[in-house]
């Protein structure tokens, strides 16, 4: 079979490549050895939030009294919690194979491996191989859990984030190793449900990359929520010998050994690039990423490469940006690339974590005249009414042009109110612009302007 495009991988980057090649006009068909959707939709980004939704809900549950309401004992069903997250995931991956139909867009199930000559061979479960041809070919392998050397993963005392969602029953206790968004959010949902949680981080803040006053809130409520946090430490050794798992971990005052039932392995993810042909076709690679021009052309003219295995932030939304991008050049058309300073990330633990742009320090270190205004929660009708008084949100501004150089939130909801925040920077707002920006009343969003008040002393509420 002859294609313009084949897309090698159903992830949030493929199917979405496949779907604007085939608005565009082109034949596509896509492979995939698993299930559609990718790790995203049946093992990352939707069933997690299934997961959160579920201890979030659980979690008001144990505060109705807080709201005037009386809840006796309130009881979690770990593996019902489980199985809805599961069934989240498989309605979200049927409705991928509806949008493949709806596109006519050819789906290959198998093992997908490019050749050169612009040729993908597909070998399927039952070992049978079948070669197809394409105009353009868009690699979207995307990524798995990361393994470290010291942190052998079994699937059973020592797991990634794929069994942390399928556990048959609720660990006593549990360490998890690194607090980016996956080991965070994790840490809340176990926590939540009533696991014994210890987060352990090799930097001096969770969430390292987030600026570090969101980094200090969300170590404060975390505190609050009864997860132990040591930061500034390194896991050097696990023995899982025993019933349980001894932990060793180097801290600043030394040795420490913890106990706990299971170690979630949360250090971030290389990405899947083994056995897919690049080196057969010559494609170059760097540090386990593909290399690629502003519009995701390898080095190997029709062939392109997308999401994970790029160097771009390893984020879905990303995946599908570079996706449309890609396919939109080879359509003929002229879109203008991705600007890689504006793209908002989302941590979904509790309270949420949201951030665009630069942080305070970064700023400073670029030399930057800036100027910064913060508004808390605390300090917000709507936060006071729903209970959820927790956090802030944070804006830099350049000082001379008043342009918004980043915003950082923590805070309920706060992942819907980024888009807002991208968008300012995205038309190039200014901050006295956003002032006048009248937000409803009583939102969490008024904190938005509230923020931009208080960097430039104009603000009412504090």
């Amino acid at each position: 079979m002859n294609y313009d495009v084949i897309v090698l991988g159903s992830g949030p980057g493929g199917y979405v490549t496949a779907i604007r090649a085939s608005q565009l006009g082109l034949k596509t068909a896509i492979v995939e050895k698993e299930s559609l959707g990718g790790v995203c939709l049946n093992w990352g980004c939707i069933p997690t939030k299934a997961l959160l939704k579920s201890a979030n809900v659980f979690e008001y549950l144990n505060h109705a009294a807080d709201y005037g309401l009386s809840v006796k004992d309130p009881k979690a069903d770990f593996s019902a919690v489980v199985k809805r997250s599961r069934g989240v995931a498989e309605k979200m991956s049927g409705g991928v194979q509806f949008l493949m139909k709806k596109n006519k867009i050819d789906v290959i199930m198998g093992t997908g491996k490019i050749k050169p000559g612009k040729k993908v061979e597909v070998t399927d479960d039952k070992g049978k191989v079948a070669e197809y041809s394409a105009s353009h070919i868009v690699i979207a392998t995307g990524a798995r859990s990361r393994q470290l050397p010291n942190l052998p993963q079994d699937g059973k005392k020592i797991i990634g984030y794929r069994e942390a969602m399928s556990l048959p029953s609720l660990p006593k206790s549990m360490v998890v190793v690194g607090s980016g968004a996956i080991g965070v959010e994790f840490a809340y949902f176990y926590a939540t449900m009533g696991t014994e949680v210890t987060i352990v981080e090799f930097m001096p803040n969770i969430v390292p990359v987030e600026d570090v006053e969101v980094s200090k809130q969300l170590e404060k409520s975390f505190k609050k929520q009864g997860i132990k946090i040591m930061t500034s430490s390194s896991v050097e050794s696990v023995d899982t010998s025993g019933k349980t798992c001894k932990v060793k971990v180097k801290t600043a005052k030394g040795e420490e050994t913890l106990e706990c039932d299971v170690v979630l392995s949360a250090v971030g993810i290389e990405t899947n690039l083994e056995g897919i042909g690049l080196e057969d076709v010559g494609i170059m690679t760097d540090k386990g990423k593909v290399l690629v021009n502003d519009f995701y052309e390898t080095n190997i003219p029709g062939y392109y490469a997308i999401g994970d295995i790029t160097p771009g932030p390893a984020l879905a939304h990303v995946a599908s940006a570079e996706g449309i991008t890609c396919v939109e050049k080879i359509a003929g058309h002229h879109p203008e690339p991705i600007n890689y300073g504006n793209i908002p990330g989302c941590t979904y633990c509790s309270p949420e974590v949201a951030s665009v742009g630069m942080t305070e320090q970064a700023a400073k270190d670029a030399g930057m005249d800036i100027k910064v205004g913060k508004f808390p929660f605390s300090a917000s009708g709507k936060a006071s009414a729903s209970g959820a008084n927790d956090g802030f949100v944070k804006l830099i501004f350049d000082a001379k042009y008043g342009e918004l150089l980043g915003a950082h939130m923590i805070g309920a909801n706060v992942t819907e109110m980024i888009a807002e925040l991208v968008a300012v920077r995205k038309l190039e707002t200014t901050g006295m612009e956003l002032i006048k920006t009248i937000h409803p009343h009583p939102t969490m969003s008024e904190a938005v302007m509230e923020a931009a008040a208080a960097a430039y002393d104009e603000v009412i509420h504090l």
